[in-house]
């Protein structure tokens, strides 16, 4: 089969013949229809400092956002049909450490990633364990399939581990619009939010939120976001804030205009330490500052699910770019290009 490969540690990536994989003990093997790109990718891809210290087997096949057919089932696989659809679970956890055994998988003390601790989807075929695998079902088309695993990202970041009780009518600030902030603002405004602000400095993407539901789009560039949201709100600030970009200055702001006893959720990771003013902006406020990762297995694929098969979520305007495989090239520069969003890649071609 063709995939997408790190062969050495350096920028780029080789596409080649390796042989299929075959499923083992617990596993399925996919034939992948989609798979799209991440910044984890891009990481990958150009070999940053984080790529450089996290990836630690090289030849790879890297990629984990996916959907495809099972084609073949291993032993002990009971759940899941050859035949069936499915979205990939990326988080591959023990099951036996004290979180996995708490309830809490997504967090789990032994975490493998598919695509960096593993083989990946950046292929024709890819072997994820069964318990993996979700069968998407009827009402999600099969491309939007492929990015059920970063849309579930958003929906555990929007919902908060609280199950998301304090967004019906009130106001929410989405600070980074990129995919997952693009999923975030249409999220909100499916879970009922009175007005959903969208903070962004790419005239690209703000574009695109506003077609996501955003009711006020804001370019930190030309306006203090922090008063923005103030204004909007009648002074009180936004009831949820959802940092999604990980810029140590945005995550200072997102404080300063979340409302007392508000919820902040924070997903974009930032590149070192950040200074906050803890006294009057957090503990006086009597703040909610929560870290998100990933997707709670496997209560946040049920509510993605609903949200895409009911069409309460429309992500058609967050897929920008489709490439065949053996455009890798352009689809990785056209990721990071600031003029797309999510980009997804299909092995056919």
């Amino acid at each position: 089969m063709r995939a997408l490969r790190k062969t050495r540690a350096g920028p780029g990536a080789e596409l080649v013949e390796v042989p299929r994989p075959e499923p083992g003990e617990g596993e399925v093997l996919v034939r992948v229809h989609a798979a799209s790109l991440c910044g984890t990718d891009l990481h990958i891809f150009e070999w940053n400092d984080w790529a450089a210290s996290r990836v630690r087997r090289i030849p790879m096949t890297f990629g984990h956002e996916v959907a495809g057919y099972v084609e073949a089932v291993g032993p002990e696989v009971h759940h899941v049909p050859a035949g069936a659809f499915v979205a990939a679970e990326t988080h591959i956890a023990c099951g036996y450490c004290s979180t996995c055994r708490t309830g809490r998988a997504h967090i789990c003390e032994n975490l493998r990633i598919l695509g960096v601790d593993t083989d990946g989807a950046f292929a024709e075929y890819v072997v994820i364990p069964a318990a993996n695998a979700w069968i998407v079902g009827e009402g999600i088309s099969p491309d939007v399939a492929s990015i059920m695993e970063p849309f579930g990202n958003g929906v555990h970041a929007t919902f908060g581990t609280e199950g998301g009780e304090d967004l019906a009518t009130n106001p929410v600030a989405v600070i980074g619009c990129g995919p997952i902030g693009l999923f975030a603002v249409g999220i909100a405004r499916a879970a009922g939010a009175w007005k959903v602000i969208a903070i962004e400095p790419n005239g690209y993407r703000r574009d695109l939120a506003a077609k996501m539901g955003a009711d006020l789009l804001v370019d930190p560039n030309e306006t203090d976001p922090v008063e923005a949201v103030l204004e909007a709100t009648g002074g009180t600030g936004a009831e949820v804030v959802l940092e999604m970009s990980g810029n140590s200055r945005a995550i200072d702001q997102g404080t300063r205009m979340l409302a007392r006893g508000g919820r902040m959720s924070l997903l974009g990771l930032p590149d070192g330490p950040v200074t906050l003013d803890l006294n009057d902006q957090v503990i006086f406020k009597e703040a909610r500052i929560q870290g998100i990762t990933g997707r709670e297995m496997f209560r946040t694929w049920q509510q993605t699910t609903t949200l895409l098969s009911t069409g309460r979520v429309d992500v058609t305007p967050v897929i920008t770019h489709r490439f065949g495989l053996s455009q890798f090239e352009e689809a990785f520069e056209t990721a990071a290009s600031g003029r797309s969003a999510k980009v997804i890649v299909f092995p056919g071609g």
